[in-house]
């Protein structure tokens, strides 16, 4: 969790940029990139570990990961309606499969910064109630 706290500080300090001044500083644009890449991944990684911790359905990708919580109840549904493609867009920055679409990137930058911090309650809510079980 810290490590998604410190990609979503980084990812914060530069989410008021316009997106030409994104697309326009190499440097800027790759710490926005790494750090989406780092926050996705801490989702994927924290929810694979719960999944093992407590025996649920192996994944079959990371997109699967996602689904699994919500079918445990780790997380709301309506919460991975809205986060599902989050995986996707991981492999495409780290892979750049049909390259990055900077608009699709500046609207997670200025928008959905907040979808990482909601996991985060919805996993330490799921993790309280499970050390009172």
């Amino acid at each position: 969790m810290k490590r998604l706290e410190k990609a979503l500080e980084i990812l914060q300090q530069s989410s008021e940029v316009s997106l030409e001044e994104l697309v326009g500083n190499d440097v800027l644009l790759s710490a926005v990139e790494r750090n989406f890449q780092v926050a996705i991944e801490c989702l994927i990684d924290i929810g694979n570990h719960i999944i093992a911790e407590k025996g649920f359905e192996t994944p079959e990708d990371n997109e699967d990961v996602i689904r699994i919580l919500g079918d445990e109840g780790v997380i709301p549904s309506a919460f991975v309606k809205r986060i599902k493609g989050i995986a996707g867009f991981r492999n495409i920055l780290v892979h750049e499969y049909t390259g990055i679409d900077y608009g699709l990137l500046y609207n997670y930058l200025r928008y959905r910064l907040n979808d990482f911090r909601e996991f985060a309650i919805h996993i330490s809510s799921y993790l309280e109630k499970e050390r009172h079980i």
